[in-house]
């Protein structure tokens, strides 16, 4: 401990004396020997002396700004000094270590101050790569080999940058620890195939940034950046990730990244006014240095910082910005810094040394009054507080790694002798050496040079930094470390950063041409469209079976309507149908009762059954057409209402077809016309081609449901597939009714009690001014009740046949019974072929022994005789 507080010593004298500034920039500030010489490279100052600055007087501050009061001064920069001392912890650390003390081997280092200057470390890596001569019989002449066989540094990238490039010459490894030396560019290993990082790279943390903003809704967000290979890197890649999730930049500050530069100050007022006039960009990321982001706090209005302040690992934990400015309640910074590990020992270390006593105390250093000031600003306690965990675990871990390359590189050669070790050989057991820290295991990756970590999320709290969760460069994630830090990381989604407000489900955003995607205004859905999500950039459209109004977050199905059993008229016309088959029953049963009687015979005995079976299949059709229509219920419905009304049809045909031969045709034809007379065939043969109809119309294009869409309904009906196919089914229909009505017409002159033609004739000119008016109102009617028009009609056609045909049947069998006898129906029939017999032996002589009429029988009957001897007549069919 004694020898490294002499070199520690050393280095402070140095430090407090100027440092770069007063001396020569390629002296070290501290140095120890070793088998093995790391070069290292640290911001002790802030910059040079020849580049001090004063506020320029040209420029007048805002009003709502504080002006520097002082000019921005180049004084030790106590992080600097900690992570040198963290460098001479872990070099001293290794040493005592295992792994070089059996093997006979140390680390020593030559430590220079870097002043935050690319040029001063520019000339400080010269004496890195600058070649030594040393004479060795072995080799009979002089050896050349670099001052160190490996760099540890730079913090910042710009520096990083230029001295890799010089390195590079001499493939000299370089292991970068800095929170600011993370750019991109290093991990091309085309460009500094010696570059190694004990740190991962920027797009690892812009990506978490972005990942941070999108998951809390922050949209509408500020850049700080500095001017340099790291700050532009960090910005691009950070614009480019969030452009890609949505996120807008209200404005991008660059400022320069020496604090050196002459403009300096006019650039942090400028960055200081764009805040403050930016009241709706509530977060603000910054890739500053914690120089920076102190000169902005000191001009920045406190109502301006009322801000979430989204830290780069630059400086998320420099602790003494957030000591010496005080940041409102309302605000907060939240940051990413690199995994920590146990800092235990290197505080100890710290405690240990004592500094400001053994310094001020020590006469060897003439120490003007602001150097001692400097000192006693530089107490143990200050650098305990000063340190930053991330950073001093990046520089142990680089000095461990080197120590692993070393012993893995010596276990098989002497490296006691000088040179042993050559720069290109360590940098090739690095990129392979795999080794342990605090139970974890690390390596860096092949192609990058980078090694395998993540992030810590903190959030700046009183006296430290928060850990709220830790970010998984591998899944893009978050996780939380406990309960309460997710409750913490979960309630920042109440702080609202957005150039206009969230559009709530129902509304889009419509962005005018030449703003920010994130400036918009919202508009209400059309209707028929819907949002469901807040922030949609557009509505979506409802699906053919769904609706939603103006303005709607989601569609609603369309009301599917049909002619429901719950309708009135549905409820009236089912109980007509259901009227009509118990009717149709009751008349089967009276019929089936007095099946004997003259008047049940007279009305075709069998055929009358048939006819009301025709009926009452007819009548249940008419039940079909009622409720949400089913593909088989829209084929049963036409089919056997075509049917059964055909049926029904044909049997009044076939008795059409008697009467017109009983009474009116020719006797001289009717003779021939008897012979062909076969009423079950007819019957058969019309039902029979219906059926072929009704067959190909299935077979071909049948009924089907449909739906038929409206605005906010659906209206669920039978479509009947072929329209000439449904043409042709009525039409032959009204050809058999036509033909019916012929007949009975021509016949309608009969017996008043028996007269069935006339009873045809009524109930076939029913039929036909039914479905003459039902034609053309089915045509032009559309909707809920277009099933009720054919249903209606239907009914009225099923009726007009029932009541003709057979309620007057049912009259004479209840309440006539004298008439519904044999004789009574004999003499009827007497009387109207005497009659017929007088007016045909007017008009016309009738030859002896000829008929007068015959009428064809269509089931066994009874022959009856005119009793007047005028010739023979033959009853009705029976």
């Amino acid at each position: 401990m004694m020898q490294g507080s002499r070199y520690i010593l050393a280095l402070w004298a140095v430090v407090l004396l100027g440092g770069t500034s007063q001396g020569d920039p390629q002296l070290p500030l501290a140095s120890a020997p070793g088998n093995i010489i790391i070069g290292a490279l640290f911001p002790i100052h802030e910059g040079t002396e020849k580049t001090k600055l004063s506020p320029p007087q040209l420029i007048e501050p805002p009003t709502y700004l504080d002006p520097l009061s002082v000019p921005i001064t180049l004084k030790t920069f106590p992080g600097g000094t900690v992570m040198a001392l963290a460098l001479i912890h872990a070099v001293e650390s290794m040493n005592r270590s295992p792994l070089l003390t059996r093997r006979g081997l140390s680390l020593g280092y030559r430590l220079h101050d870097s002043c935050s200057d690319v040029t001063t470390a520019v000339l400080t890596t010269q004496t890195f790569s600058s070649v030594a001569l040393e004479c060795g019989p072995a080799l009979n002449g002089t050896r050349h080999h670099p001052a160190v066989t490996a760099v540890i540094g730079e913090m910042y990238s710009e520096v990083s940058i230029a001295v890799a490039r010089l390195l590079n010459l001499q493939l000299i490894p370089q292991v970068c620890y800095g929170y600011a030396s993370t750019a991109v560019i290093l991990s091309d290993k085309n460009r500094f195939p010696a570059f190694m990082r004990t740190v991962p790279n920027d797009d690892h943390q812009t990506r978490a940034m972005v990942k941070l903003l999108s998951d809390n809704g922050w949209t509408w967000v500020g850049v700080l950046t500095t001017d340099g290979e790291y700050g532009r890197h960090a910005l691009d890649s950070f614009v480019s990730q969030a452009s890609e999730k949505g996120i807008c930049v209200a404005f991008q500050q660059v400022l320069p990244d020496l604090l050196s530069d002459l403009n300096i100050y006019r650039k942090i007022t400028s960055a200081a006014r764009t805040i403050a006039e930016n009241p709706k960009v509530r977060v603000v990321v910054s890739f500053a240095r914690p120089e920076h982001m102190k000169h902005l706090f000191g001009v920045l209005h406190p109502n301006a910082m009322d801000k979430v302040w989204i830290a780069s690992d630059a400086w998320s934990l420099s602790k003494d910005l957030f000591e010496e400015y005080s940041i409102p309640a309302s605000s907060k910074v939240l940051g990413f810094t690199f995994k920590s590990g146990n800092l235990s020992s290197f505080h100890h270390y710290l405690k240990s040394l004592e500094l400001s006593m053994d310094i001020t105390k020590n006469q060897a250093f003439p120490l003007s009054l602001a150097n001692r000031s400097e000192v006693q600003g530089l107490s143990t306690e200050s650098l305990l507080n000063t340190t930053n965990g991330g950073v001093i675990f990046s520089i142990q871990m680089a000095v461990t790694a080197i120590a692993h390359a070393v012993a893995e590189l010596c276990t098989a050669r002497d490296c006691s002798v000088p040179s042993s070790v050559q720069p290109w050989e360590l940098l090739a057991a690095l990129k392979k050496t795999r080794f342990e820290v605090e139970g974890k295991f690390y390596s860096f990756d092949s192609e990058t040079g980078d090694i395998n970590l993540g992030y810590n999320f903190v959030q700046w709290g009183p006296g430290q930094g928060d850990v709220l969760a830790e970010y998984h460069p591998t899944n893009d994630s978050f996780s939380c470390t406990s309960a309460i830090t997710q409750r913490m990381f979960h309630h920042l989604q109440s702080v609202v950063s957005k150039c206009s407000n969230s559009c709530v489900p129902g509304q889009f955003k419509k962005t005018t041409e030449g703003q920010h995607t994130c400036c918009y205004e919202c508009v209400n859905c059309t209707e028929n469209h819907f949002s469901n999500k807040t922030d949609m950039d557009q509505c979506f459209s409802c699906g053919p079976h769904e609706w939603s109004p103006v303005g709607s977050s989601q569609c609603v199905a369309k009301t599917v309507m049909f002619f429901s059993w719950q309708d009135r008229f549905a409820m009236v016309l089912l109980v007509l149908a259901l009227l009509g088959i118990l009717l149709t029953l009751s008349v089967g049963v009276l019929f089936l009762c007095h099946r004997h009687t003259p008047v049940v015979k007279a009305s075709g005995g069998p055929l009358s059954f048939l006819t009301l079976l025709g009926l009452t299949g007819s009548f249940s059709s008419a039940a079909l057409f009622i409720g949400q229509p089913t593909r088989l219920q829209c084929q049963v419905r036409q089919v056997l209402f075509g049917l059964s009304f055909t049926l029904c049809v044909a049997c009044i045909l076939v008795k059409s077809l008697n009467i017109l031969l009983a009474f009116q045709l020719n006797p001289a034809l009717v003779s021939h016309l008897c012979r062909l007379y076969q009423p079950y065939a007819i019957i058969s043969s019309c039902v029979g081609l219906q059926g072929l109809i009704c067959g190909l119309w299935l077979a071909l294009c049948s009924p089907t449901e449909t739906m038929q869409l409206g605005e906010t309904t659906t209206l669920a009906v039978c479509s009947e597939g072929s329209y000439e196919a449904f043409g042709t089914m009525l039409g032959y229909i009204a050809l058999l009714a036509l033909i019916c009505f012929a007949c009975a017409y021509k016949s309608r002159k009969l017996p008043q009690n028996y007269n069935e033609a006339k009873f045809i004739t009524f109930s076939m000119l029913i039929y036909f001014i039914s479905w003459v008016i039902f034609i053309p109102v089915y045509v032009t009617t559309t909707g809920l009740y277009l099933p009720a028009v054919e249903m209606v009609v239907i009914l009225i056609s099923n009726f007009g046949i029932l009541s003709c045909h057979f309620f007057p049947k049912c009259y004479i069998i209840l309440f006539k019974k004298a008439e519904n006898t044999k004789d009574a129906f004999l003499k009827k029939v007497y009387e109207y072929s005497w009659k017929e017999a007088s007016t045909i032996s007017v008009n016309k002589p009738i030859m002896d022994n000829s008929p007068i009429f015959c009428i064809c029988q269509a089931s066994p009957g009874t022959h009856y005789t005119d009793p007047k001897g005028s010739g023979s007549v033959a009853g009705l069919s029976t």
